[in-house]
């Protein structure tokens, strides 16, 4: 009876890891032009992309002096800002994405210790 418990936590875990390494990510990044918060949040999360979620993510980089309009849509308050669109639920990390681990807590690719 353990054994069979045992097998079935163990392909639970296998299929939760196969969804989790399949899962989509769906980003957007606002900024203000060309500050140095701005490049730093760019440079800061396309380097966790790709060491993270290579081949499952799209990142579009919006700035907010080209498009002012779309700060009210997605009620940007601050800048610069990741939104993760998907998967659900909506997620915002706000800052420029220095601290990498608090970024992975954000998007959900690793738990709070």
């Amino acid at each position: 009876m353990k054994a069979n418990s045992a097998m079935r936590a163990q392909r639970n875990v296998r299929t939760s890891l196969r969804v989790v390494a399949s899962t989509r990510y769906i980003l957007k990044l606002y900024v203000a032009g060309q500050s140095p918060k701005s490049v730093n949040a760019i440079a800061n999360i396309k380097k966790i992309c790709e060491e993270h979620l290579q081949g499952r993510y799209e990142l579009e980089v919006v700035d907010l002096y080209q498009q002012p309009q779309l700060a009210l849509g997605e009620q940007i308050i601050a800048i610069p800002t990741l939104l993760r669109k998907l998967p659900s639920p909506l997620r915002r990390i706000i800052g420029d994405l220095s601290n990498t681990e608090r970024v992975l807590v954000g998007l959900d690719l690793r738990s709070e210790a």
